[in-house]
């Protein structure tokens, strides 16, 4: 085991992704417990479909991707908030037609501009490879700027995560920490995209959260929990992805999905001892 880790890192581009990995990794977990807590987790996969439909625009019209699909994630997280704040549509009912629809207009794009390409199939699927050197370098700055941001308001996301009406009352502006959560989470589907796939990149925001708390129960150790699995169930997926040759993306998810049946047969050893 010890030899094919080193092995692997002995690779540039292995290296490089398993650092742009391991930051939207626990970017990832640290807002997916507070979007599973809001009971609006489904918001990466919204995000993710909204991310692959700007990119294939980008890709058609040969832009750069991560250019052109950043601020329409962005805008299009700030139109769910304001769908869902309006009551006309629920929260659940507002991503599936904007995913939907930006999926649908993705793939029409697609068509239109040359069918399914090797660029295309990445950003669906995922893809260590391709990754290329700027990728990289914006990736790591979005990720840092997330973490940064999430630590220095972590107490304030903390009590519109519990309890938005509370705080409300208390005169916390909760739309404008709604709205941050809401950016954070856009800019880590993007940034994760390259790596996960549009199609898998919200599992990486959801299992991690749902494995956590199967064992704890407090915001500080489910945030912790969440952010250590969410890592080591990355490099384990990376590990699989390199000695088996399969998508990383998909291997993350398998062990994410290993790893989460695993606390919830400790969660029930744990309630009958």
């Amino acid at each position: 085991m010890l030899k094919n880790i080193m092995v692997m890192f002995s690779y540039t581009f292995m290296t490089r992704a398993l650092v742009v990995g391991l930051l939207v990794a626990l970017c990832a977990a640290l807002l997916g417990v507070c979007l599973v807590l809001k009971r609006y987790s489904m918001i990466g996969d919204g995000l993710s479909h909204v991310g692959f439909g700007s990119l294939s625009v980008a890709m058609a019209l040969n832009l750069a991707p991560l250019a052109v699909s950043i601020p329409i994630v962005v805008l299009a997280a700030f139109w769910l908030l304001r769908l869902s704040e309006k009551g006309k549509i629920k929260g659940d009912a507002a991503i599936a037609l904007i995913s939907s629809s930006a999926l649908a207009f993705g793939v029409i794009v697609t068509s239109l501009s040359g069918g399914m390409n090797a660029d295309v199939h990445n950003y669906m699927f995922g893809s260590i490879l391709a990754m290329s050197h700027g990728d990289v370098i914006l990736s790591l700055a979005l990720s840092i700027v997330v973490l940064v941001v999430f630590v220095f308001f972590y107490h304030d996301i903390f009590a519109v995560t519990f309890d938005e009406a509370f705080a409300q009352a208390t005169g916390m502006k909760v739309r404008l920490y709604n709205t941050l959560i809401a950016l954070l989470t856009a800019i880590t589907v993007v940034v994760g995209m390259r790596m996960m796939g549009a199609m898998l990149m919200s599992s990486l925001i959801i299992f991690p959260a749902l494995t956590a708390m199967r064992l704890f129960k407090s915001f500080k150790a489910v945030i912790l929990c969440a952010a250590i699995t969410s890592m080591l169930c990355l490099i384990l997926g990376m590990l699989i992805s390199f000695l088996f040759s399969i998508p990383a993306g998909a291997s993350v998810v398998a062990v994410n999905l290993l790893v989460y049946l695993l606390f919830c047969l400790a969660e029930k050893i744990r309630t009958y001892l």
